[in-house]
């Protein structure tokens, strides 16, 4: 069973809205450290909470953890000693299998299955009418974390919709805070000429007046609140193969910040470069390591991996 400990945690960062990885063993082939069942966590900022082996395989999930946050696919990682494959690294082994030979293993097999844990985007949804609550349900009927919200509440930095529905009040101090506020997708439900007029009188860049949708939703010939709420989704599902190729945000989970990464000059191995990465000053530049083993080699005769 997965560490009962380890569970709260994720539930705490489920409700926290944090990202992250579950990554747990599901087969060995010992010799390992690690048996079936064991399991940890891994955190955008690259923090390994849990066990799934010693410090090469860890670094090795980790980073393979922060590419999954990256794409949001959950995949099976096997890791196996570089001499079953003859070379060190990563490689597609299919789809959704990666097999990571590891110079750093004594021998065993590790499969473990890396399962991506992203918050569903957020959408606040301003009005008490008829259509606002129509919003809220059918949003939360689409998986969305659908929240009512009132003219100047602080918004958060992951808010990825927002839709205004309050009927003429207060809708330009919200319009203003959300494109200020970088909001990917927000709708005025109102009518075109109204629409037009609100927007218009904004104080807002050429950019900002992009992310301002009015009127809100796709001409379905919606007329009740509830076919009017689904336009608006509809509007925002549409909008996501036009984000792919203007390289505007999407109205949808918004993907961690990548994580740079260095080869190990010793065992060759790519790891994360992150606040806890082990390394060393080496003429003017900073050389990072999968292990305390490959740092104390390489500390040891730094010549002999100048080459690296």
């Amino acid at each position: 069973m997965t560490n009962p400990e380890l569970l709260t945690r994720a539930d705490v960062l489920r409700h926290g809205r944090t990202p992250f990885v579950l990554a747990t063993v599901v087969h060995v082939e010992r010799p390992t450290s690690a048996k079936p069942g064991d399991s940890a966590l891994v955190l955008p900022d690259g923090t390994v909470e849990g066990f799934v082996g010693g410090s090469c395989t860890e670094t090795t999930v980790q980073l393979q953890g922060l590419r999954v946050l990256r794409t949001g696919e959950s995949l099976l990682l096997r890791i196996t000693p570089a001499g079953d494959s003859g070379t060190t690294g990563a490689e597609e082994s299919g789809a959704g299998l990666v097999t990571v030979a590891n110079p750093c293993l004594s021998g065993g097999t590790l499969d473990i299955f890396l399962e991506a844990n992203l918050p569903p985007a957020l959408a606040y949804v301003y009005g008490h009418a008829p259509i606002a609550r129509a919003l809220l349900d059918i949003g939360r009927a689409l998986g969305m974390d659908a929240r009512p919200a009132s003219p100047g509440e602080p918004l958060p930095s992951d808010l990825h919709v927002a839709v205004i529905a309050t009927h003429g009040r207060d809708e330009a101090t919200v319009l203003t805070e959300a494109a200020q506020a970088g909001v990917p997708y927000i709708g005025l439900v109102a009518s075109p000429k109204r629409g037009a007029a609100v927007l218009a009188g904004l104080d807002l860049d050429d950019e900002q007046r992009t992310r301002v949708h009015t009127p809100a939703g796709l001409d379905i010939g919606a007329r009740t609140p509830a076919e009017i709420a689904l336009s608006v989704y509809a509007e925002i599902v549409a909008l996501r193969p036009q984000a792919a190729r203007t390289g505007c945000p999407e109205a949808g989970p918004a993907a961690p910040a990548a994580v740079p990464e260095e080869v190990d000059p010793v065992c060759g191995m790519t790891v994360a470069v992150t606040a806890d990465t082990l390394a060393l000053d080496q003429s003017g530049h900073r050389v990072y390591f999968c292990g305390p083993g490959c740092r104390h080699a390489f500390a040891d005769d730094p010549a002999r991996y100048a080459h690296a």
